[in-house]
């Protein structure tokens, strides 16, 4: 199911009158504004309104944020969370919810304030709140955001949607997979995660209203 970049060669600048706190990421010059960055700009709504992760978001990113924490081999990676920043290219901009990147892919001396110029070895995304380019779909901003991740270098990409309760395995080189998320999903080197199982245990029940 991999996504291609064809029929994006021609793009548009960035929009002068959006301030570029309300663009979340850039590809290929095209800007991914937060969702409601209209309401911002016509003053019915503030940044931090569309900006920030929900209840249910921020939960999920600090389980898997600990389940990488405690299960990897902190001597060879680094793990990432919280809009990671990558700069695969010229106008390409990413933001990531989690990355881990190898340190011998990502040495101590390579730490400075910039975004990561080199691959994170897993991505891990949880929904999306975003508008992408003059209204194009999410599904075509996720997958082109997928593809270009592996193309980068990335091994797998993960993303998890709590509205349709499905989880998406994405592999260089493999078939991409969308699966319900009542299966454990391997996730790096035997760390392995279950949504349901985990919303169960913390007495956590979702509806409509509680999915993103």
């Amino acid at each position: 199911m991999a996504a291609t970049t064809a029929g994006f060669a021609e793009k548009k600048k960035l929009p002068e009158k959006v301030p570029a706190y309300l663009i979340k990421e850039v590809i290929d010059g095209i800007p991914v504004y937060y969702k409601g960055y209209r309401d911002v700009l016509s003053k019915k709504k503030n940044p931090e309104d569309i900006m920030a992760d929900g209840l249910l978001q921020f939960v999920l990113k600090s389980w898997i944020a600990q389940l990488l924490f405690t299960g990897l081999d902190s001597s060879k990676y680094w793990i990432g969370v919280g809009e990671v920043g990558s700069h695969l290219s010229h106008k390409n901009n990413m933001a990531h919810d989690l990355a881990v990147f190898e340190k011998s892919v990502l040495p101590a001396n390579k730490i400075t304030n910039k975004y990561a110029d080199v691959p994170a070895k897993l991505i891990v995304e949880i929904d999306t709140e975003i508008e992408y380019g003059d209204d194009q779909p999410v599904e075509t901003y996720v997958h082109l955001k997928t593809q270009k991740t592996l193309d980068f270098g990335t091994e797998k990409v993960v993303w998890i949607f709590t509205a349709s309760r499905k989880v998406m395995v994405a592999e260089r080189g493999k078939d991409w997979l969308i699966r319900d998320w009542e299966k454990d999903v391997e996730l790096l080197d035997g760390v392995t995660f279950n949504v349901p199982a985990y919303l169960d245990e913390q007495g956590i029940t979702l509806d409509d209203s509680t999915a993103g």
